[in-house]
């Protein structure tokens, strides 16, 4: 069974401007189908926004990449789901409801972040574990190395 995952913004731009690490093996089993990523249009825009600072843009420009073609590969490989209304969890940082309420909308196995509001939670949110890339590559290989990841 393929794992059902959101990677948070924080690690989606880890997956992005680094060639290798825990991050970019979860962005490149999602292009390998190895699992299924999930992503909502408020998210794919918060990744666009943070991949368009000034900070982020240098580092893709000079791979040849530009912030809204990664978006809309993101866009591409994630199956975009639209959650209901979203429900106030984290007051220290709304957005981070976002990513919750994508996860229980896509029914989602895991949600990977190293944003510690998230992480703060205790491990898991409406069943759904929230664990930092390195746990969740940790799981996903355990879960069986045929993943190819």
């Amino acid at each position: 069974m393929i794992m059902r995952v959101v990677l948070d913004t924080n690690t989606l731009v880890s997956a992005v401007i680094s060639a290798v690490g825990p991050p970019r093996r979860l962005l490149d089993g999602a292009r390998a189908q190895a699992i299924d990523l999930y992503s909502s249009p408020i998210l794919l825009g918060e990744l666009l926004d943070v991949l368009s600072r000034d900070k982020f843009a240098s580092r893709l420009a000079l791979a040849g990449l530009r912030p809204r073609r990664v978006v809309a590969e993101i866009r591409r490989i994630a199956h975009v789901v639209v959650p209901g209304a979203v429900q106030p969890i984290i007051a220290a940082d709304p957005d981070d409801d976002h990513v919750l309420a994508c996860a229980v909308r896509g029914q989602v196995d895991l949600i990977v972040s190293g944003d510690r509001h998230l992480l703060d939670l205790g491990g898991e949110f409406a069943g759904i574990r929230i664990l930092t890339a390195v746990e969740a590559m940790t799981i996903i290989d355990d879960r069986g190395a045929s993943l190819g990841l």
